[in-house]
């Protein structure tokens, strides 16, 4: 099965928990630690009263029965008073959890917030080469369960393993002292046995797990697929055959999940044969004590109560840890992706980009997306301020590769981009983005509203702003047409505006962005004849003033350009005005004769 860039994670449960340590115990915010101690104290006063409950309850069965000798503690108080006493000790410990709670659930949220919100950053910082080979579908579950898993690890590791292992320590101390060595020897012998086949099966299980977990994973990677493609399944009559591609990831799921559940009841059958059998051993060395005389009833019931209270969160524990350890899965998952590497980074000392007037300039650059496949083979472009040059060519010769190297989303292998004679590499990217504007060939637009979208090249931009970006843009006509005008949510990806509302609404969100260096990547060539000639227009106006670097495959549309540079083959092979191109008669003037010839044919 195909899969993402490898997200594997750290594998030791140790090593994602000393990961996830700093969120719980930061640093810089005493306040986090103050709860974390408070919640702790909390959680030792509940398991006190939790080990002393039973002996509320023997008093009381003492005091009942005739006969009986009654503890000195419990003297002068009647079996109603403590029967009382041992429901108010319930009380307590129930009382103390849920302030324990309490506290500890800022703290808790806190860190799953923090963790998300890094994770979701750290993908955005990753590079270009990543995000063109991940599967949003399967990146999106592994972030969900990662988060998932933080908040759960972070509850039940220190709330339930930790007081289940103090519980049953002071459980052990009290049969010892209470009764003798024998009661404590049975119950460390059931604790251990119990643990080892949990946890062995448990271990099993998660492998079952991991492979569940891929296989939903693909399942819910090629349903979003599909969805996100819905117009193509559509045009090729193909929604059986996705619905079959999309039932067979599910029947692999299916396979995985029915092993997860025979298996689950092997687990719970072994850990009942377990308890069941540690507890009837010490009730029977208890009942036997009471028959020879040594024990009173009371003490009976007491080391019931004991058994039932350590089976209780024994039980829990197979749960607890089998959780654990799939939340360890998940979260080791989404810890892989943090630690995948970010290609493109800031270097230590780099300064943010001044742009005086807005020259770029390529030079001799080489650059490959694999070392075995150049591109760009020793490119020199210079574009100076206020300029258009256009970059033409056939298919493959580098065209988008540029603009993709001058917004660095990618850096080059050999050579140099400068702007204003300052190396890309060598500024932030975050200044570097801000003082470039992009009008894609396919504007993109976000699930809301018309205004959220216009508003995106600059979100603090006022009202006023937005509707003169609009305006510029020459859509404020068509939006205010619509029942909810700027409020108008345009779907998916904007599918509810046509090619030329689109592209009229990213033309008019770089207007607002107001940066002094443009790149036009092929910004016309999905819109029909018409509609190119109206946003053609935009575009020209838009670019006055500014450096405009245009990528385009119809150069019909840069026929206006300052200097055209001709590609082939990841070289500059020509460059001069449109005139002067087609005068000389080569490469350019074959590239326009072949496609005037296409539209007349047209």
């Amino acid at each position: 099965m195909a899969s993402d860039p490898d997200v594997t994670g750290p594998t030791s449960g140790w090593a994602i928990i000393r990961k996830v340590a700093p969120y719980l115990w930061p640093d810089e915010e005493t306040w986090v630690k103050h709860r974390v101690v408070a919640a702790l104290g909390m959680l030792v006063l509940a398991k006190v009263v939790a080990v002393s409950t039973p002996f509320f309850y023997k008093a009381a069965v003492d005091t009942l029965a005739p006969d009986t000798v009654t503890p000195a503690w419990a003297l002068g108080t009647g079996a109603i008073a403590l029967t009382v006493v041992y429901g108010l000790a319930r009380a307590l410990n129930i009382g103390f959890q849920q302030l324990r709670d309490v506290i500890f659930a800022r703290v808790g949220q806190r860190a799953l917030r923090r963790l998300a919100a890094e994770t979701f950053s750290h993908i955005h910082r990753l590079s270009m080469r990543y995000h063109i080979t991940r599967k949003t579908g399967g990146l999106s579950r592994i972030i969900e369960r990662g988060v998932k898993g933080v908040e759960f690890l972070l509850r039940f590791l220190l709330f339930s393993i930790g007081p289940l292992v103090l519980e049953l320590l002071m459980i052990c101390v009290i049969l010892w002292i209470a009764f003798d060595f024998r009661y404590m020897a049975i119950v460390l012998v059931t604790i251990a046995a119990y643990v080892a086949f949990t946890f062995k099966v448990t271990e099993w299980r998660v492998r079952i797990r991991r492979e569940m977990n891929e296989q939903d994973a693909d399942a819910n990677q090629k349903a979003i697929d599909s969805l996100l493609n819905f117009e193509t399944v559509k045009y090729f009559g193909a929604e059986r055959r996705e619905a079959a591609r999309y039932d067979s990831a599910m029947a692999l799921y299916e396979k995985a999940a029915l092993k997860t559940s025979y298996t689950l009841a092997f687990l719970n059958f072994g850990q009942a044969v377990i308890i069941t059998t540690g507890l009837v051993s010490v009730m029977v060395l208890a009942a036997m004590g009471v028959q020879d005389g040594t024990l009173t009833v009371g003490d009976f019931v007491m080391v019931n109560a004991y058994m039932i209270q350590i089976t209780m969160p024994l039980n829990f524990l197979g749960t607890v840890y089998r959780e654990i350890r799939q939340a360890l899965v998940d979260m080791g998952e989404m810890f892989g992706l943090l630690e995948q590497p970010s290609e493109v980074q800031d270097a230590q000392d780099a300064a943010p980009l001044v742009v005086r007037g807005g020259r770029v300039e390529l030079r001799d650059v080489y650059f490959g997306y694999d070392p075995a496949r150049p591109i760009l083979r020793g490119i020199s472009i210079s574009v100076a301020e206020g300029e258009s040059v256009a970059l033409v060519g056939p298919s493959g010769s580098g065209k988008s590769t540029i603009g993709r190297l001058l917004f660095r989303f990618y850096d080059v292998d050999d050579g140099a981009i400068l702007i204003d004679g300052q190396d890309v590499r060598a500024v932030t990217q975050e200044s570097l983005h801000a003082q470039i504007g992009v009008v894609p060939q396919d504007t993109v637009l976000f699930n809301d509203t018309i205004r959220y979208n216009i508003a995106y090249g600059r979100p603090d931009a006022s009202d006023a702003e937005v509707r003169a970006a609009a305006a510029a843009a020459k859509i404020d006509r068509f939006i205010e047409t619509l029942p909810e005008g700027y409020e108008t949510a345009v779907g998916e990806r904007g599918l509810k505006l046509s090619g030329g509302e689109k592209q009229r609404v990213g033309i008019a969100r770089t207007l607002l962005k107001d940066p002094p260096i443009l790149l036009l990547d092929e910004a016309t060539s999905a819109l029909d004849t018409e509609t190119e000639q109206e946003i053609q227009s935009e575009l020209r106006a838009m670019s006055q003033g500014r450096t405009v670097l245009m990528i385009a495959h119809r150069l019909s549309t840069v026929v206006d350009a300052d200097r055209i540079v001709v590609l082939e083959n990841g070289r500059v092979v020509e460059e001069g005005t449109h005139e002067a191109l087609l005068a000389r008669g080569e490469r350019y003037a074959s590239l326009w004769t072949r496609q005037q010839a296409d539209e007349d044919a047209a």
